[in-house]
């Protein structure tokens, strides 16, 4: 690996685990963490996770997994032309999403609003409490007991968190992760890596779906200013490549922004050591203004054009229904929830079980026992 910052985080100076384990033989720590996601159940559960498109058919559509791998790409990329460590950066990329219900944010919305009595159900706290709790292969300890380091940057790598909801509470108990400063710099790129892969990542798979129309993108400044620079490189390429192109091209823009403004705040801020960045008192890893704007806009393209179209608008209602009705079948019949996701005691361990087992789920599975216990779901072939 490339020599390391000073302001990087270095795996001989984790702050450690929460259960005392014999330093790894053949790999670093932040290997160790990276290579413990990588073999979780969790993980795997991802290649049948909606990312935009529901269980889509398509072959061609990204997943939860798929769109993680390529955050993952992103984030490494960008780490090293930082001089940050790639294996944290990377292991952060591959377990950010780990958290998401089946269906996506419809299926969080819908999940929050059907344990709201038990505190409500939040996907980044979830992806704490799996990797702390629910996923389980060692013998000595619950969750897959991940460093510092790396439990610190899946908590916060948005930001400081000033207000954690009981899952995150849970997972900061007694290992206190320092919820209120910034993360390492390694959970910053993490975090604009995933803005990054799925601004553009979405473009592709709204195109493909025919959702999204070129012409419509072409009036973003961002997009068009893209798509002129391709034609002027290659002006007689075919269609589908120029598409191609413009994804890929999008990515190099972002990213080649980020690293120029990242290197520019940290030499205004002066920041020397990892602890002057959780000391920053602002985020180091960014946009500048002009693409800030740029990405905005883009966004804002994406939600009323593909996320809030027509299309993704009536699955996300009918997903909203499978998970919603999966919640109160199971709290209606306790005794039918599989004996390995029962909570202790009391109606809020219980509804929490419940949380546990439902958020589990890909989303084959949530229409598989939606038709087995309550009835038959309406989503369209397509996606």
């Amino acid at each position: 690996m490339p020599d390391l910052a000073p302001y990087a985080a270095h795996p001989e100076r984790t702050r450690g685990r929460r259960h005392r384990e014999s330093p790894p033989r053949l790999r670093s720590e932040f290997q160790r963490d990276r290579d413990r996601i990588v073999h979780s159940v969790a993980f795997r559960r991802l290649r049948q996770k909606t990312q935009v498109f529901v269980a889509p058919d398509g072959d061609h559509f990204r997943v939860r997994l798929t769109h993680s791998i390529e955050v993952a790409q992103i984030g490494r990329t960008m780490a090293r032309a930082l001089g940050l460590n790639e294996d944290l950066t990377e292991a952060l990329c591959l377990a950010h999403d780990l958290g998401h219900p089946p269906f996506g944010h419809g299926g969080e919305y819908a999940l929050t609003r059907a344990l709201e009595d038990a505190g409500g159900f939040d996907h980044n706290g979830h992806s704490l409490r799996i990797v702390t709790c629910l996923e389980n292969p060692y013998p000595d300890f619950d969750g897959l007991n991940l460093s510092w380091e790396m439990l610190e940057g899946l908590a916060k790598h948005n930001g400081p968190v000033t207000s954690p909801g009981w899952a995150l509470s849970d997972a900061n108990a007694g290992f206190d992760l320092e919820l209120k400063s910034w993360p390492s710099l390694e959970a910053q790129v993490a975090a604009i890596a995933d803005d990054i892969a799925y601004d553009n990542h979405d473009i592709d798979d709204g195109l493909r779906a025919g959702i999204l129309k070129l012409d419509a993108l072409l009036e973003l400044p961002l997009i068009a200013r893209l798509w002129a620079e391709i034609e002027d490189r290659h002006p007689d390429l075919d269609p589908t490549k120029q598409l191609k192109a413009l994804v890929r091209d999008g990515i190099g823009s972002m990213v080649g922004d980020v690293l120029d403004e990242t290197r520019r705040r940290i030499a205004n801020t002066g920041v020397e050591t990892i602890d002057d960045v959780r000391a920053a008192g602002r985020q180091l890893v960014g946009f500048s203004d002009e693409m800030q704007d740029d990405e905005r806009g883009l966004k804002r393209h994406l939600y009323g054009h593909l996320y809030d179209s027509e299309a993704l608008k009536a699955i996300r209602i009918e997903a909203q229904r499978i998970v919603g009705n999966l919640a109160h079948f199971y709290r209606d019949n306790p005794d039918r929830l599989p004996e390995g996701w029962k909570r202790g005691e009391g109606e809020t361990a219980r509804l929490r079980g419940i949380g546990d087992y439902i958020a589990g789920m890909t989303d084959r599975f949530a229409i598989a026992r939606h038709e087995e216990l309550i009835g038959p779901v309406n989503l369209p072939e397509k996606f």
